[in-house]
């Protein structure tokens, strides 16, 4: 008998990509994808429950459908995709929290997989170079999508501790970023003219969206417990990233940085929130040792391969010139990726 696995947030594009990818292994019997709305894209053998992961029954579709596996998908990082700040968080906090209820009572569930985020570490200027898995903010997020992020992270701790025969992992991911990723920050890097902090050159690490399938894939057929910082190789700096991409930049003093957010949103981000506002001012580095030691996984790409891929897919910037850009950094993105 193979695994039954339990994805949520199968109704937004990754989700389902996951669901579809994780059923096409050979050790899966099952995929139930669970949401609040139907998916627009076909999920191919994967069976969907329309449900609530705020509402208790999330428990009864856990236990009735013999799950073994559950994977939590489902942390929105925006709240234009939730209706709102106070949608966003009740989403987020109060689903996982139930989610985690309905797990406590699942005798037969064996492995917990959540992708959390790297924004639990926060971004300002007493920041160590790299964060480690058991360091923690030196600015605790008071609010947003990272102040929701260490919460819930706060209750899969919990959890952890009542149930030790469930294997759980906890992916701290770094911000990701490829050809089909819509976020705050890839909205970001394709605006005509970019923002950017007058004095500051904030440091990114960033996750190629290959690597985040096959690392929740590694995880989920694993079972390695613990918390793990994912991330691809090195560093790129956001001057670098936009030249790279040729997009002219205006430098903005940081106390008015924040206060861009209606500017962006009339270009076409979605938000610019606080914590990115404070990543694209002071930046984050995250030690990925553990991921290779522990949970045994080695993304493909490296920042600057992942970056160089999405850029193939951003319109030509002001300032690209002929060897330049995008395209002058395709050989690096197929020629350098790994595995």
């Amino acid at each position: 008998m193979g695994r039954v696995v339990l994805v949520t947030g199968v109704s937004r594009d990754f989700g389902g990509r996951f669901a579809r990818r994780i059923a096409a292994e050979p050790d899966v019997e099952r995929v139930i994808g669970v949401d609040v709305v139907p998916p627009r894209a076909d999920l191919g053998g994967v069976a969907f429950v329309r449900a609530d992961i705020r509402n208790p029954v999330i428990a009864k579709v856990i236990t009735g459908q013999d799950v073994d596996t559950v994977v939590h998908l489902s942390l929105q990082s925006s709240p234009g995709e939730a209706g709102g700040r106070a949608s966003m968080k009740e989403h987020n906090v109060i689903g996982a929290m139930q989610l985690l209820a309905g797990c406590q009572k699942a005798p037969g569930l064996e492995r917990l997989v959540v992708k959390s985020s790297a924004a639990v570490y926060g971004s300002s200027s007493r920041d160590p170079a790299m964060f480690t898995e058991d360091l923690s903010a030196k600015k605790m997020p008071r609010a947003g999508y990272a102040r929701d992020v260490l919460e819930v992270e706060g209750y899969v701790r919990g959890f952890a501790r009542r149930r030790p025969d469930v294997a759980v992992t906890t992916l701290r991911t770094a911000h990701t970023i490829g050809p089909e990723v819509r976020s705050p920050l890839t909205d970001y890097f394709r605006l005509p003219v970019v923002p950017t902090v007058l004095g500051y050159d904030a440091r990114l690490q960033l996750l190629h969206e290959h690597d985040l399938l096959e690392v929740l894939r590694h995880a989920t057929l694993g079972g390695i417990h613990g918390t793990f910082n994912v991330a691809g190789d090195g560093i790129l700096m956001l001057s670098q990233a936009l030249r790279r991409l040729g997009r002219p930049s205006v430098p903005v003093p940081a106390v008015a940085f924040p206060s861009l957010g209606s500017l962006s949103r009339s270009a076409g981000v979605k938000a610019l929130h606080p914590d990115l506002a404070e990543l694209l001012t002071f930046g984050r580095g995250i030690d990925t040792r553990r991921m290779r030691s522990v949970l045994g996984f080695e993304p493909s790409y490296t920042t600057a391969e992942a970056f160089a891929d999405f850029g193939r897919s951003v319109a030509p910037g002001l300032l690209t010139r002929p060897g330049t850009g995008p395209l002058a950094d395709r050989a690096l993105a197929a020629g350098g990726r790994r595995g």
